[in-house]
């Protein structure tokens, strides 16, 4: 089985419980302004490019069979028209200038690599698919996790929710951990900080609620946009009624993908509002207080 990889990540603390590798998989049918890994979005592999760090060596343009890199007396010019993302003037660039997020992948090869890790997992660590979306190639997702299980490691997905529900389904005996993210409880408006409307992100989770899964919500906040309180008490509202929920994390806007946009070549995500320090307080405060919520609801059904 093969699939689309940009990043294996070692040693992550916070994707699931213990010490974890986490595999990202590439495509993602949302598209948030905030997104950290806009590289992810796109099912296709793609040629990144930060001029800080070419040398302008000339290596790149005679292996580029689209011609797409020029050199003149002002430095590298990239011309992404023709650009097809075959990486070929990845390989030649030893400066790192220009990388090429997407691989294919089998996924023998991707268990190759976590199992270097696998020493370090111990009793609660494991493997977490993220993205992008992993449940947009679902029959790569289910050979990984079912391998990972396999070897007796803690499986969990990081997911946005919009899947058609028999995805969920065929990845349920194999996940032990859904990392669900929950972005705003309005679908207008998650509409226009995602393209996409809530209805059927928000069905699938209480569908996989009802399954007894075992599901923590993490909570991107970006301010001016879906951190008022009224946002977070719907949200709350949302997470009371789970079944089986394991924790809610807040998730507060960084701008860590905004450079990544640059090396794209793309323009088109705006530099949101850093959260300040009171707000950062106040979503830690609600977010325990329904903490301390949930967990008297699961002693009273205990």
């Amino acid at each position: 089985m093969f699939g689309t990889v940009f990043d294996i990540a070692r040693f992550s603390l916070t994707d699931g419980p213990g010490i974890r590798t986490v595999v990202f998989l590439k495509g993602c049918p949302l598209h948030c302004n905030w997104c950290h890994n806009p590289e992810s979005q796109n099912v296709n592999a793609e040629v990144l490019y930060n001029a800080e760090k070419c040398l302008s060596c000339g290596h790149c343009a005679p292996t580029c069979p689209q011609h797409c890199h020029v050199f003149q007396h002002t430095g590298h010019i990239y011309n992404r028209t023709n650009c097809r993302s075959c990486g070929a003037c990845a390989k030649t660039c030893f400066s790192g200038a220009l990388t090429l997020a997407g691989k294919i992948m089998n996924s023998e090869q991707v268990l190759a690599e976590v199992r270097k890790d696998g020493d370090y997992y111990g009793t609660d660590g494991g493997v977490t698919l993220s993205g992008g979306e992993p449940l947009l190639q679902p029959d790569f997702a289910y050979e990984l996790l079912a391998q990972a299980g396999q070897e007796s490691w803690h499986t969990a997905v990081e997911t946005c929710g919009f899947a058609d529900w028999n995805v969920f389904e065929k990845l349920l005996p194999v996940t032990d951990l859904w990392l669900f993210d929950l972005k705003c409880a309005d679908s207008q408006r998650h509409r226009q900080l995602t393209g996409r409307n809530n209805e059927k992100i928000l069905e699938n989770l209480y569908k996989l609620a009802e399954t007894g899964a075992q599901i923590q919500l993490r909570c991107p906040l970006i301010p001016g946009k879906n951190d008022s309180d009224n946002d977070l008490e719907q949200i709350g509202r949302i997470a009371l009624k789970l079944k089986n929920l394991t924790g809610i994390k807040p998730m507060p806007y960084h701008p860590f993908g905004l450079d990544k946009l640059q090396h794209l070549g793309r323009t088109d995500q705006r530099l949101e509002k850093i959260p300040a320090e009171p707000d950062i307080k106040r979503y830690r405060d609600f977010f325990q207080t329904l903490e301390n919520e949930l967990k008297i609801i699961r002693h009273r059904e205990c």
